[in-house]
């Protein structure tokens, strides 16, 4: 059956076609003969209690040169799309919050939205994480100086990190004998009108941040090991670690099972964990990537294991 994706993302034309998850989510819809209408979040809208977008027909191919072809804007129903994916990178501030209510607009109409816009809004990436005790590391979430300074005091290596962060921006390690703890807190909590996370570090972020991806609440058998740089204590892409793609040890699929269950119930259709040794550290849900890794790699095809999800909804 012919069906319509609409995708809400950043500017297509500044995307890393060979890395970017969401060119690989469109070209597993295109290959299924499905047509694809392209948004940016600024172009939706409800007007007069309906929610509309601008929205542009769009085509993609794998090519590293020209990767997509756009045809002439206009303004549309957004229920005039079976399916439409959020896939706007975060920050996840008050535009993205107004967005989602557009969206939900959509969905009471009858479209699919993935992942479910409430969803987005109730599973912060970092607070989520903590409904899992069993599979976290310890761990505090305050904006509350004297509780934070009792959690190093107690844990002594530890990270602090903003709750709205992404791609390892701002996170901090603080060792027992630190002077800069004060500090630290200080600007993460904008002298404590911001809340903030603090984990017990993990030492075997030296072999990598797992990126466990999950769709429709199972997960894909291979991960992307995100391995820091030298000297530097994060390993995400965007902070200069590299990836190195492996099989799922019995503890990632131990936490994957865990988790499963709690994204099916969300409506969360497409999620990445994110495991530290034998930790679960975030479940990310906004805009989750590194598919086009796995895909490469091991021939996963991870994207056509989302639209085949997506289907049995639609069915």
């Amino acid at each position: 059956m012919n069906r319509t994706l609409g995708v809400v993302m950043d500017p297509i034309e500044a995307i890393n076609p060979k890395k970017d998850t969401t060119l690989a989510l469109l070209l597993a819809a295109r290959q299924k003969g499905w047509q694809l209408m392209y948004m940016k979040q600024s172009q939706l809208a409800i007007e007069n209690g309906k929610p509309t977008a601008i929205m542009a027909p769009l085509d993609v191919q794998d090519d590293l040169q020209h990767w997509f072809t756009l045809g002439a804007a206009r303004q549309a129903p957004l229920s005039s799309l079976d399916v439409i994916l959020m896939r706007k990178d975060p920050p996840f501030d008050s535009e993205y919050i107004y967005s989602s209510y557009i969206l939900e607009a959509a969905e009471n109409q009858g479209t699919l939205v993935v992942n479910k816009p409430q969803s987005l809004r109730d599973c912060n990436e970092k607070v989520f994480a903590t409904l899992f005790p069993q599979c976290s590391p310890p761990l505090l979430v305050s904006r509350d100086a004297t509780l934070l300074k009792r959690f190093r005091q107690i844990h002594g290596d530890v990270v602090y990190k903003p709750l709205d962060g992404m791609g390892g921006t701002a996170v901090f390690r603080v060792r027992p004998d630190d002077p800069n703890l004060s500090v630290i807190l200080e600007m993460l909590t904008e002298n404590g009108k911001k809340t903030i996370m603090a984990q017990k570090f993990i030492p075997d972020i030296s072999n990598g941040d797992k990126r466990i991806l999950m769709v429709d609440g199972e997960p894909i058998p291979y991960c992307l090991a995100r391995i820091p740089a030298e000297g530097e204590l994060r390993g995400n892409l965007a902070a200069g670690g590299s990836g190195v793609v492996r099989p799922l040890t019995e503890r990632d699929q131990w936490i994957a099972a865990q988790i499963g269950p709690a994204l099916k119930e969300r409506g969360i259709l497409f999620a990445g964990l994110d495991v530290i040794g034998d930790y679960l550290t975030e479940i990310n849900i906004t805009s989750p990537t590194c598919a086009r890794e796995i895909d490469r790699e091991k021939g996963t095809d991870i994207g056509s294991k989302l639209m085949d999800a997506i289907a049995k909804r639609l069915h």
